[in-house]
């Protein structure tokens, strides 16, 4: 008798399984990445060895009383331009968003010109302004005048900065606040105006919260325009950052060093708003997604774990 073959079990295959997932090898993204860093510490070996940058001046520099003082100047300068702008900006965008023809043409001829003149030439005309109007008046429109105030020395260079910077700034505001009102889907405010809710209620509650996520960003970005645009008023001769700068290289000629003084400052505060803003975008991210994304000491912890 012979055993038959057809009983004999087939010979055995290991197979992946199904919900095996093989990463597709991308050798270029490798290459690519080892050039840039080749190409980034050439970069940073040639900024720290070149002798001509003075590090050690910089050093010097970096604390000195008259340098942290224009420091103080700009950032106060910086948050007032931002709250009083954002305050006008979002008056500007409720003009805007209204029914009047009236108030929209008011708030769109407003930010149509204050965009289209440079922040320079703002801050100029309010610097003189005392040539263009000697007297100011206060009284009845087309009628008697009550109080007259001469305006020679009335405005002068801190309030013209603070003046032509809030004016400057009201006018990208009311875009931004615009914009992110408009983001917000109309038909949840039909859902909640049909639910009885009032206006102010709706705008609290369903339209801001909504809005915000549209606005920090942009506000962000507007905050670190605003930051280094307060370079300018240095041609004013007010003393920020800037400025405090050129004081000191004027008298001792080492510009490049003090140039970088003010750089590394402006990249320190730039560095902490931007950070302040990543937060503050994950706060308003509440309720777009399932999970919030970690943050980057989160990600550093799993990855050494």
């Amino acid at each position: 008798m012979t055993a038959s073959t057809d009983l004999a079990p087939p010979p055995t295959t290991r197979t992946a399984p199904v919900d095996t997932v093989v990463p597709l090898r991308r050798p270029g993204r490798w290459v690519s990445a080892a050039l840039v860093l080749v190409v980034l510490a050439a970069a940073v070996r040639s900024i720290v060895t070149n002798d001509a940058f003075q590090w050690d001046v910089v050093a010097e520099y970096f604390t000195a009383d008259v340098v942290l003082r224009g420091l103080g100047t700009t950032l106060w300068l910086t948050v007032l331009t931002l709250v009083l702008g954002f305050a006008l900006g979002t008056a500007l965008a409720v003009l805007r968003l209204s029914g009047n023809p009236v108030l929209v043409g008011v708030s769109w001829g407003y930010v149509w010109v204050f965009r289209s003149v440079p922040m320079l030439v703002q801050l100029l005309f309010w610097f003189n302004i005392g040539a263009l109007y000697p007297t100011l008046s206060f009284g009845i429109p087309f009628g008697p005048d009550f109080v007259s105030v001469s305006s020679t020395n009335l405005v002068g260079p801190t309030a013209a900065v603070v003046i032509g910077l809030t004016l400057h700034e009201a006018a990208y505001a009311a875009e931004i606040v615009r914009g992110g009102v408009v983001s917000v889907e109309q038909g949840q405010v039909e859902a909640a105006l049909a639910l009885g809710m009032g206006r102010g209620r709706i705008l609290r509650r369903i339209v801001l919260p909504q809005a915000m996520r549209s606005i920090v960003p942009a506000a962000g970005n507007a905050l670190i325009g605003t930051l280094k645009g307060t370079s300018v008023v240095s041609v004013l001769a007010v003393q920020d950052l800037l400025f405090s700068v050129q004081l000191i290289y004027n008298r001792n000629y080492l510009i490049i060093p003090l140039l970088l003084v003010a750089t590394v400052w402006y990249v320190v505060v730039t560095s902490v708003l931007s950070a302040a803003q990543y937060y503050v975008e994950r706060y308003y991210a509440r309720g777009a997604a399932r999970a919030l994304p970690p943050t980057p000491w989160q990600r550093l912890k799993g990855r050494l774990r």
